[in-house]
Parts: structure tokens; C-alpha cells; sequence
């Protein structure tokens, strides 16, 4: 079918006066002639006293073109000429005029188009099949990059059998609007508007299928298929998991927010352990405390862990008059400022409070445990609380021994706190018993830990890897929330690198072995320790504290036989 644009006949300039153009002429004429202005923007020739006419006439084509089937359209591929195709009134009466009296159509026609008009600014589909070269083709090779029958799971679509071909070809075509994509069969041919090419192509002969879904339904296989690719590395089937690695990228391109965010980083750690790129240097801890201080920034949970802990030891050292915490996350001392205000407004007065911070080892090999401790030590004095610190570098907390500490069993009291650091001990045998009987040596009143909830420890990487990526996609939804963009980035990239070392790598290289509160509960049992039950006051302020920082948007406290959960 031919297609030509409007035209207007150049008429010779006259008087000295410049030509008209032929656009101008146009813009003349609907003027003159009454024509809808607003339509005359848009390119359309419409006389304001033919708008009911040419409405009826629009669903009488949206009808019409809405109830013809694949094979119909082949009763348009005639050498008809439409001229002038923005006088939308002559034009839907032509349009209309070809389907009418098409009552069977010829199953061999293999290139039907519909010329639609162009209007200018339209919104313009992206999902297309212009040319046969051009549509998606299902390839019986395994490895394909479109290869959609290699992924297992009840969400993934397969593509029609041959036996179904032409059957598929009666089924009635699919419209889809560009405010709203909609899921299409697996196995019908869609047909889709695309004013900006002005034809719509309808060519079951040659064509295969072209499986659409919508967002929605991607997000499903998307999961599907990082699943998919897990298992496969876990059966050592390196060449499909490499090929679910480029459907995932394919797939993950289609989403938006933290789905798609999570998505990608998961598909890196997979890519990293399919490609065998874990890195070779040992766990940057400095960078990993610097991005968790913009994490503590952007979510409660590190809040809400220090405020549990500091109400734990807090109550722990009621009426004492001289207390020592010993302290195996001493990072950036965010976490002591509040105790120390706390102890400073007792009843009975503030104790005398020593504090002893460990940490890794700067890069720059400045003393920065010194530096946290005099920042600490001038707002001790200035809520007039006696104050102690001492700082000890070491590479890993199995490095401690009781004698460092100076304990002073006689005159004062010992707490010990560790905010996610007992986790990394897990790497290496034993080592996590060494530092558990380091605790029990020190004989303290209490000791508070916290650890995430998580199963990420097991023996079988396909079940490691489920369980990291629910437990991800938790912590990368209630990041959504933040309104400042770099501590979010950051923090994105904070777990985005835990996410890597718990998928990408093994052995010793693997420190993020994160266990649940029975598995702790078991270790610290099996130390001699027993859970110490926390009072109805420190939950309550805890959900206060939930409330206040989160404005209580998906958070909430549980307490379990001693334990508060942040849920």
C-alpha cells in the first residue's frame, strides 16, 4: 500500500510579495474554512461542525480494527492511495471503507499494512515488530541470549509448538496502550500502534511470536531466572548460567527502584563467581566502616541496635560506681555518646566510666582509635563524667588477650559489646569459640551483641543464595524511603558489597556468614552463656525510637526469650 504525505500546490509569488509556503497555505485555509484549531495544531483537518461525525467515525475504526483478526488484515495490501491523510474525516471514511466489506481473508498474504496518520508529539509504543527481520525468534540453541525455555519456574513463558502455529494465527490480536502495558499471551502475535512509523504490521506467515509482558510479570521472571542461575552454577553448568546472566541484565533492564537495583547486584556477585573474579585482596573493613556509617545515616536499624544495647548495659550497671565497657566495634564510638549522657543523669549520680575501643588497623596507618577517644573524651567533660579510654589496634578480635585489658575484677564492673563483628569470625575454624572464651574470661555482667538475622552460613550455596536474596530485597525496599540520594547510594553500595562476598566468594575470602538468633543462641550457649530477658522499658523505647527516626513506616520490635528483633 502507498502512502503520501499532505500536500499543499505552491502557488508563484506575485506584487513583490515572498511565496506562500505550503504550510502556511494550509494554516490559511483551516482558517478560513472553520477548522478546529486545536486539531489544525496537531496536523488534523477537522471542521468544528464535523467533530461528532468524526468521533463516531474513531470508534467505528477502533472497532473495527479491534475485532479483526491476524489474517485480516491482509484485504488491506492493495495499491489504494490515501491522499492528504490529515483530513481525519476523509481519511476514517476510506479506512472504514476497507474493512466493511471484508467478510474472509486470504490466509497466504504475507504484508498487510494499515496507514495510520502521524500526528506530531504522539506517544509513540516501544514494543514493535516492524519487519520480519527485526521480531524476537525463539533459537533452539541452549545458550542463546533470548533463549527463554531454559528457565525452569511456572512464570517463564515457552514459545508456541509447531503443531500450534496456526492455530495461534485465529486468535484475535492484542492492542496495547502506551500509559499501560499489558500482559499478552505467550503465544498470540500482538498488534501494536506505533504512529510514529504510521503502519501496523500484521505477518504470521514469517514472523514468529513476540512474547510480551509487563512489568509486573518480568520482576517474576527476573527472579525466576537469578534462581535459574544459581542452581546452575551450584551444578557446575557454567555455560547456562552464563547465558541466564545476560537474559537477567535483559530482564533487570525493565525494572525500576530497588528490584532493579538488587537485581544488579546480584547479577554482578553471580557473574564474579561464574567468571571466578572474587577479588584477591583480603576484606577492606575501613571501607566497609565508612560506608556503614552513611547505612547508619539512612535506616534505623543501626540506631535502633545501639539504643537496645546501651539500655541493656545501662540497666546492667545500675548502682554501680565504677563500670569498663569493652567495646569489639569501635568504628567511628557513634554508639557511646548517648550511654555516656545516660550515665551522667543517674539518680545516684554518674559512675566512673572507662571504655575500651577495638579496631582494624588504618590504611593510612594514622591513629584514628586515639582520635575517636579524644572527641570522646571532651564530651565527657563537658557533661562533667569521668571519663577513661584506651585504644587497641588488631587485625582480628582472636588477636585479644585478657591481660591487654587491664581488667580490674575488684572495684569495677565489665560489659562487652560487639555490633556486627562475631559473624566474621565464622570463616575461620574456631575462631569464633577463641573470642567467645575471651569474653568468658573477662567475667562481664553482660554482654550485648548484634548480628543480622539471617541464614547466610549454610554448606549449600544454591540455599545461601534464596536466602540472601529475600533478605536483601527487604533491606533494599526499606531504603526507598531516604531522602538524602548519597547516603542512600552509598548504603545501596554498602550491601551491594556484602551481597558479593556472600554469593561471589568462598572459603576464607567469605566473612559475611550472617546466622540466625537460634544458631547464636546455640554458640553462646554452648560458652556457658545464658540469655538475660530485657525489660518492658527498653521496648517500649525502642518502638519509640522506631517511630521516631522511621515514623513508624514498615518497622516494628518483637522480642524473643531475651532477643529484640527490629522486624
Amino acid at each position: 500500500m502507498k502512502r503520501e504525505l499532505p500536500f499543499t500546490n505552491p502557488e508563484p509569488s506575485t506584487g513583490g510579495k515572498p511565496p506562500v509556503s505550503g504550510k502556511s497555505k494550509m494554516w490559511e485555509d483551516q482558517n478560513d474554512a472553520g477548522v478546529d484549531e486545536l486539531l489544525a495544531v496537531l496536523g488534523y483537518k477537522v471542521r468544528s461542525s464535523d467533530m461528532a461525525e468524526v468521533a463516531q467515525k474513531l470508534e467505528q475504526l477502533e472497532q473495527a480494527m479491534g475485532n479483526v483478526r491476524e489474517d485480516g488484515l491482509s484485504q488491506l495490501a492493495s495499491e489504494t492511495v490515501h491522499y492528504n491523510p490529515s483530513d481525519l474525516s476523509t481519511w476514517l471514511e476510506s479506512m472504514l471503507s476497507e474493512f466493511n466489506p471484508c467478510t474472509t481473508f486470504d490466509d497466504d498474504s504475507s504484508s498487510s499494512q494499515i496507514l495510520l496518520p502521524s500526528p506530531i508529539g504522539s506517544v509513540v509504543d516501544p514494543i514493535v515488530n516492524p519487519t520480519p527481520q527485526s521480531s524476537i525468534r525463539f533459537s533452539s540453541d541452549p545458550y542463546s541470549d533470548y533463549d527463554l525455555k531454559a528457565i525452569p519456574g511456572k512464570a517463564i513463558l515457552t514459545p508456541p509448538s509447531p503443531n500450534t502455529t496456526s492455530s495461534s494465527s485465529s486468535r484475535e490480536a492484542k492492542r496495547l496502550k502506551a500509559s499501560n502495558y499489558t500482559a499478552a499471551s505467550a503465544t498470540a502475535t500482538a498488534t501494536v500502534s506505533n504512529p510514529s512509523s504510521s503502519k501496523l504490521t500484521a505477518n504470521s506467515a514469517v514472523s514468529r511470536p513476540v512474547v510480551l509482558v509487563d512489568s509486573q510479570e518480568n520482576g517474576v521472571r527476573l527472579v525466576h531466572t537469578l534462581m535459574a542461575c544459581a542452581e546452575a552454577i551450584e551444578q557446575q553448568n557454567m555455560g547456562l548460567a552464563e547465558a541466564l546472566l545476560k537474559q537477567i541484565g535483559f530482564l533487570a533492564a525493565s525494572q525500576v527502584g530497588s528490584m532493579r537495583k538488587v537485581a544488579t547486584y546480584f547479577a554482578e556477585a553471580l557473574a564474579r563467581r561464574v567468571y571466578k573474579l572474587c577479588p584477591d585482596v583480603p576484606y577492606d573493613g575501613n571501607l566497609s566502616d565508612m560506608l556503614q556509617m552513611h547505612f547508619y545515616e539512612t535506616c534505623p536499624y543501626l540506631k535502633f541496635a545501639h539504643f537496645t544495647a546501651n539500655q541493656a548495659i545501662l540497666e546492667a550497671f545500675s548502682g554501680k560506681k565504677k563500670v569498663h565497657v569493652i567495646d569489639f566495634s569501635m568504628k567511628e564510638g557513634m554508639q557511646w555518646p548517648a550511654l555516656m549522657q545516660a550515665l551522667a543523669l543517674r539518680r545516684e549520680g554518674p559512675p566512673a566510666f572507662r571504655l575500651t575501643g577495638i579496631g582494624p588497623p588504618a590504611p593510612d596507618n594514622s591513629d584514628r582509635l586515639q582520635e575517636v577517644g579524644w572527641k570522646l573524651a571532651q564530651f565527657a567533660d563537658s557533661i562533667q563524667i569521668q571519663f577513661e579510654y584506651r585504644g587497641f589496634v588488631a587485625n582480628s578480635l582472636t588477636d585479644l588477650e585478657s591481660a591487654l585489658l587491664d581488667l580490674r575484677p575488684e572495684t569495677e564492673v565489665v560489659a562487652v559489646n560487639s555490633v556486627f563483628e562475631l559473624h566474621r569470625l565464622l570463616a575461620r575454624p574456631g575462631a569464633a569459640e577463641k573470642v567467645m572464651g575471651l569474653m568468658k574470661e573477662v567475667n562481664p555482667v553482660i554482654v550485648t551483641v548484634v548480628e543480622q538475622e539471617a541464614n547466610h552460613n549454610g554448606p549449600a550455596f544454591l540455599d545461601r543464595f534464596n536466602e540472601s536474596l529475600h533478605y536483601y530485597s527487604t533491606l533494599f525496599d526499606s531504603l526507598e524511603s531516604c531522602v538524602d540520594s548519597q547516603d542512600k547510594m552509598m548504603s545501596e553500595v554498602y550491601l551491594g558489597r556484602q551481597i558479593c562476598n556472600v554469593v561471589a566468594c568462598e572459603g576464607v575470602d567469605r566473612v559475611e556468614r550472617h546466622e540466625t538468633l537460634a544458631q547464636w543462641r546455640n554458640r553462646f550457649g554452648s560458652a556457658g552463656f545464658a540469655p538475660v530477658h530485657i525489660g518492658s522499658n527498653a521496648f517500649k523505647q525502642a518502638s519509640v525510637l522506631l517511630d521516631y527516626f522511621a515514623g513508624g513506616d514498615g518497622y516494628g520490635v518483637e522480642e524473643n526469650d531475651g532477643c529484640l528483633m527490629e522486624t
